[in-house]
C-alpha cells in the first residue's frame, strides 16, 4: 500500500492510516520499533514533516509512544482498568498531564489524565487510558 499523492486525504493521514493498519494487522507488534522518521519518508516518498505529523495522530490514537532520541515504538495493551463511580455533586474533567504527573502515573506523551473532584476529598488524578467512570443515578 502506498501514498496517493493526487488523493483529497492529507498525505500524513495516508500515512497514519497505513501505519494504523499494519498494527491492527499484527505486521507491527507491541513494542516493535517503527522505522525512523528518515526510513519511512524514503519508503512511502513523503516529506519529514508528513511523518511527523502521521506519528503525532497514532501517538493521540495511544497506538504508539516515542521516546526521544530513541525512536517510535507500537504501544502494547493497556494494563489494569481503574473503575471509578461517581455520584452528585463529582466532577471530572479531562486535561493533559503535568511530566511529574505523567511520571508517577507512567502515562505516555500525549495521553490524557482524568481529575476527579469530590467536596473535602483531594482532587484523584487518573490515567485517562486506563480508567472507567461509572455514574450513579
Amino acid at each position: 500500500m502506498g501514498i496517493d499523492q493526487a488523493s483529497f486525504e492529507p498525505v500524513y493521514r495516508q500515512l497514519a492510516r497505513i501505519l494504523r493498519e499494519s498494527i491492527q494487522a499484527g505486521q507491527l507488534r507491541p513494542g516493535a520499533a517503527l522505522p525512523s522518521e528518515a526510513a519511512l519518508s524514503q519508503r512511502y516518498g513523503v516529506g519529514r514533516d508528513a511523518v511527523r505529523d502521521a506519528l503525532s495522530v497514532l501517538r493521540g490514537e495511544g497506538m504508539v509512544v516515542t521516546t526521544r532520541g530513541i525512536g517510535t515504538f507500537v504501544r502494547g495493551p493497556v494494563g489494569e482498568v481503574t473503575v471509578v463511580r461517581v455520584g452528585a455533586g463529582t466532577r471530572v474533567s479531562g486535561r493533559l498531564p503535568t511530566a511529574d504527573e505523567r511520571l508517577a502515573l507512567g502515562v505516555p506523551e500525549g495521553t490524557a489524565v482524568l481529575v476527579v473532584s469530590r467536596a473535602g476529598e483531594a482532587d484523584q488524578v487518573l490515567a485517562a487510558d486506563r480508567t472507567v467512570i461509572e455514574v450513579d443515578e
